[in-house]
């Protein structure tokens, strides 16, 4: 049995999830870290367990054709884009496998029919918010090859993004290709008076400085740029300068927000908002539709993608004029109100009440007179607190749109007793949609087809729709 730190040599053989490639030593599964199918690399093992090995690459010793030379200078190290060495037609021919081993190995679904996946238009600069973290500490990285990295303490002021697993030191960075160029220029803007303003990073081992986020929003169809400073003091001469040379040097910003978090939480939101400049709020379109988007709500982090992924859940739905819609997880009411133009009437339940008031003035703006929004846990709301539906027709169509974690049990069996012939299911982890349409199987609910799309080229990460129906 080989032994941390070991170097290995081996050839990648496939995909696996999370970014990782599976490779085998003496009939041991071994799951390397920045591999691709068809490398023959060495590959320095970082653990060892009774069923398989995990190493990570040091050396590529003949590359694959699908490896490509990664555009980031800090690829590899911020575990933001694991992808960027792998060819872009490789990353979809890996992700559509992804959520097809899914379903045959978590679901036990065989023959499902797995429409080819539908890649991004935009490879960068596609998201539309970044969270940065400052940081006293930074991590340094040494040049490649073999581009290991290694912790470094400078002191100062850092901003960038925190490594994999640490939270203590920060990846100092002057350029992101996952938003835009002028996120990029803010960033860099930021950091300089940062350093200026002699105020502290805040130190949760103190519980005390000043500097803790910057989280840069951007209606991608409007043209809306929102810059939010979060900070542990209200400092409102420090913010009032910083929002003041901000928007002399881009105009292109409209709101300025100052968030207060002074907790040690580590979470870019916080218990005051203040405002500096603009409304606080930006918009953004999905379709015809426009949103308001505060410096705290939900909204999807692609919003061209997006308009992609609910356009499929729609067309899968059959939509009619007389149907009633349930659309179960709704969040600020983005696919109730995309919708909302083909149907009867349009029943949005989400969990988080601020969501569900976010969807209520969504719904309001767009003159959507057609929705109705229910806060509430959804497997209460189905199960005993059902007093929300004495005056509601029963649903024609579901779409279900859950978190990663996917549905709880208990929702998926009441879901499953009321046997809705038409059932959309839109998921971002192809492991718990597997999971929770097993669940519905024993209800009479099969698959029809799935719709793999790409909304984050370069990570692992795959949206999928799936059209199920009821025997």
């Amino acid at each position: 049995m080989p032994q941390r730190g070991d170097i290995l040599e081996l050839t990648i053989e496939s995909s696996a999830f999370e970014g990782m490639s599976i490779a085998h030593l003496d009939g041991m599964v071994v799951f390397v870290e920045g591999g691709v199918a068809g490398d023959s690399v060495r590959a320095k093992v970082s653990r060892t367990k009774k069923k398989h090995i995990e190493a990570k690459v040091v050396e590529v010793v003949n590359p694959s054709p699908q490896r490509t030379t990664p555009r980031c200078n800090y690829f590899g190290t911020c575990g933001g884009c694991k992808w960027q060495h792998v060819q872009y037609d490789a990353q979809l021919a890996f992700k559509q496998q992804h959520v097809i081993d899914a379903l045959e190995r978590i679901g036990g679904f065989k023959g499902i029919n797995v429409l080819p996946i539908i890649g991004s238009g935009d490879l960068y600069f596609y998201r539309n918010k970044l969270e940065f973290s400052f940081g006293d500490e930074a991590w340094l990285m040494t040049p490649p090859p073999p581009s290991p990295v290694r912790g470094g303490s400078e002191g100062g002021v850092f901003l960038g993004f925190h490594v994999p697993q640490r939270y203590d030191k920060v990846l100092d960075i002057d350029e992101c290709h996952l938003q835009s160029n002028l996120s990029n220029e803010i960033v860099r803007f930021v950091k300089k008076f940062s350093l200026k303003s002699g105020l502290p990073v805040y130190s949760s081992k103190l519980h005390s400085g000043y500097w803790r986020n910057l989280v840069i929003r951007e209606g991608k169809n409007t043209g809306d740029v929102m810059v939010n400073i979060v900070t542990f003091e209200d400092r409102p001469n420090v913010t009032k300068e910083l929002s003041r040379q901000l928007t002399t040097e881009f105009p292109e910003i409209t709101t300025i927000v100052n968030n207060i978090n002074t907790r040690k939480a580590q979470v870019a939101v916080g218990e005051t908002e203040k405002l500096y400049y603009g409304s606080g709020i930006i918009t953004d379109k999905i379709g015809s539709y426009v949103f308001d988007i505060s410096a705290n709500s939900f909204f999807q982090t692609n919003t061209r993608g997006a308009e992609k992924l609910y356009s499929i859940a729609k067309e899968f739905a059959e939509l009619k004029p007389s149907d009633v819609v349930y659309d179960l997880y709704c969040g600020t009411g983005t696919i109730s109100i995309f919708i909302s133009n083909a149907v009867k009437k349009v029943i949005g339940i989400d969990i988080v009440e601020s969501s569900v008031q976010n969807a209520r003035r969504n719904a309001e703006q767009n003159a959507v007179q057609n929705c109705e929004f229910v806060a509430g846990d959804l497997k209460d709301l189905l199960t005993k607190d059902t007093a929300w539906r004495k005056d509601t027709l029963p649903p024609d169509v579901l779409i279900i749109d859950p978190p990663r974690s996917g549905m709880h049990p208990k929702a998926v069996e009441e879901i499953g007793r009321r046997k809705v012939k038409r059932v959309v299911y839109v998921s971002c982890n192809p492991a718990t949609l597997a999971r929770d349409v097993k669940m519905l199987a024993p209800f009479g609910y099969s698959i029809e087809k799935v719709q793999p799309v790409d909304m984050f080229p370069h990570t692992f990460h795959i949206e999928s729709v799936a059209k199920l129906h009821s025997q």
